[in-house]
């Protein structure tokens, strides 16, 4: 399974994702280093990557939160138990990953 964290330029939670990011992976046993970093700079790569705002989580190419957003650079919100936030809770994203895991085909 391979790892991304999608963001735009000067998104205030870019780094704070990043560093979300790793500590989920590393508690869920999966390899840190494999996490890159991919910066959007246009709406027709959005529109391609289906990326619903920074910073996006994905996990094999599939964003780990679903959104019915439009595809568009901008900010994301993720629901969480304080309300809105610029980041998802760090047991949100713990499960998304086990529950994107589970999804994954088995190898041959």
């Amino acid at each position: 399974m391979d790892f991304e964290l999608r963001i735009i330029a000067d998104c205030p939670n870019g780094s704070p994702a990043g560093e979300l990011y790793l500590r989920a992976l590393e508690a869920e046993g999966l390899d840190a280093g494999e996490l890159r970093i991919r910066e959007l700079a246009s709406e027709e790569e959005a529109l391609d990557l289906e990326f619903h705002g920074s910073p996006t989580f994905v996990a094999s190419g599939r964003d780990l939160f679903a959104s019915g957003a439009e595809p568009a650079l901008s900010c994301r919100v993720y629901p969480t138990q304080e309300g809105l936030a610029g980041l998802p809770s760090f047991d949100d994203l713990r499960a998304a990953l086990r529950n994107a895991g589970e999804a994954e085909p088995a190898a041959k």
